[in-house]
């Protein structure tokens, strides 16, 4: 796995298990707060309520308390006490209510239906027994249930907190109670924004996890990128030195057969010359093998000085540039029987060793592959040097030939690939354009590149 991978998953990895970590405590902190407030609210609203029940039903108890006290249980007496307990309504769901200690309804203000029925056995929507429930408190002394009942405004069942007390001469049960289906509303409005909060947060953590990966990642690609700046940094300056190791190897070389081996064939070819002048009254039997020989040494000592020259023309480094690439196209060109013309644009300016050396180069190869395969008969090159920006042009009306298939195939356009891996050492770019009587290629170099190149000289 590469450095920069590694670093990614190390980077985030403990991310997104510390983002799991502070969702799931948020939650369930933010769950066991809810029910804390839950617990509270409930507790609040039914201490409310309990306290309204009791205060209505002291209020219920000193309106009936004069009638009851009499000690008087006739019929009369007992129809005014309903009667009074029937009329004390508060709200538009609250009332009193008469039972007997067998479960008969004597008295319901707002469901006439059930009046004179046994209700003991009677049972909610969930199966419990309503009235048995109510009664047992009630002879236990009375006090508070939770059941649940037909809400007169609605006619819906809804829960509902009762209070009952019991009249222990008449043996009746009186009861009331306040519904509690605005208190679930509430709390179901409490749990829809404590999960829109929830909900809210979460989002808000996963915005801040996807921020931290993409800042992750673009210091992934930022590191990637600098990583494959410096490696190719590191190719070009490799190609660099593997191009000067070339030419340092060309130029020693060209020195052995300039200084060396051409040395010693000009000091044969004058050993040869010398024994023919002492050699004139010789026969031809004679003279012609050293003949041969001096034309041998001369063929040869021309062929060392042309193997020297284009292995690093002198001219490159005494005349600069212009001057190397009029030799070379003159040379190149004379041989093939091709027209030759050198333009320049602009005054050179002094060069890197670099430059002068793959222009050069980059020119020697167009000019070999244009004597080889393009039978043309006119070769113009433009050397222009506008204002930041080096160019050299290298034109000819030959057969041309199809760019495409030599960059898609390996083996072929050796000399192209060679020329473009050369220009894109220093930093510059090549452009091909071939058709049928005109072939083009252009190499550029920027000034930049140039004081870059000069800098690291």
């Amino acid at each position: 796995m590469k450095l920069t991978h590694k670093v990614l998953v190390l980077a985030v990895f403990p991310l997104l298990v510390s983002l799991l970590l502070i969702a799931w405590a948020f939650q369930s902190e933010q769950q066991a707060l809810a029910e804390g407030r839950r617990l509270q609210l409930r507790t609040a609203f039914m201490s409310t309520r309990e306290d309204e029940l009791r205060h209505q039903v002291a209020l219920a108890m000193s309106t009936i308390s004069p009638l009851y006290n009499q000690g008087l249980d006739d019929e009369a007496t007992k129809r005014k006490v309903m009667d009074q307990l029937a009329h004390l309504d508060y709200g538009p769901d609250g009332y009193f209510y008469l039972y007997n200690m067998e479960g008969v309804n004597l008295m319901h203000p707002r469901q006439l239906d059930l009046v004179g029925k046994n209700l003991i056995e009677m049972r909610d929507s969930r199966g419990e027994p309503t009235i048995r429930m109510l009664l047992e408190r009630a002879r236990t002394g009375g006090g508070f249930v939770v059941y649940r009942w037909i809400k007169p405004s609605t006619q819906a069942e809804e829960p509902k907190l009762g209070y009952v007390t019991v009249l222990d001469r008449w043996g009746w049960m009186v009861g009331t109670g306040m519904y509690l289906d605005d208190m679930e509303a509430v709390m179901r409005e409490l749990d829809l924004e404590l999960d829109r909060n929830v909900h809210t947060t979460l989002l808000w953590i996963a915005g801040a996890g996807a921020l931290g990966m993409a800042l992750i990642f673009a210091c992934a690609l930022v590191l990637s990128f600098t990583e494959h700046r410096v490696s190719d940094a590191k190719l070009a300056l490799l190609a660099r030195k593997v191009v000067n190791s070339q030419e340092e190897e060309r130029a020693y070389l060209s020195r052995e057969l300039h200084d060396g081996t051409g040395q010693t064939l000009v000091v044969i070819k004058l050993l040869v010359e010398s024994a023919l002048d002492r050699m004139d009254g010789a026969s031809i039997a004679v003279r012609t093998p050293l003949l041969r020989a001096l034309e041998r040494v001369k063929e040869a000592l021309l062929d060392v000085r042309g193997m020297s020259h284009r292995l690093r023309p002198v001219m490159l480094d005494t005349l600069g540039l212009p001057a190397a690439l009029q030799s070379l196209g003159e040379e190149t060109c004379g041989e093939a029987g091709i027209e030759f013309l050198l333009e320049q644009e602009g005054v050179c300016p002094e060069l890197p060793d670099d430059v002068k050396t793959v222009l050069f180069r980059i020119t020697q190869e167009a000019l070999s592959n244009i004597q080889k395969h393009a039978l043309a008969r006119h070769v113009e090159i433009r050397l222009s040097f506008e204002q930041g920006l080096l160019k050299l042009s290298i034109q000819d009306d030959g057969q041309g030939f199809d760019v495409h298939a030599m960059n898609d195939n390996p083996r072929r356009g050796i000399g192209l690939h060679n020329m473009r891996e050369r220009i894109e050492t220093i930093g510059g770019q090549l452009t091909v354009n071939s058709q049928p009587g005109r072939t083009h290629i252009v190499a550029t170099l920027s000034a930049r590149a140039i004081r870059r190149l000069r800098t690291l000289a």
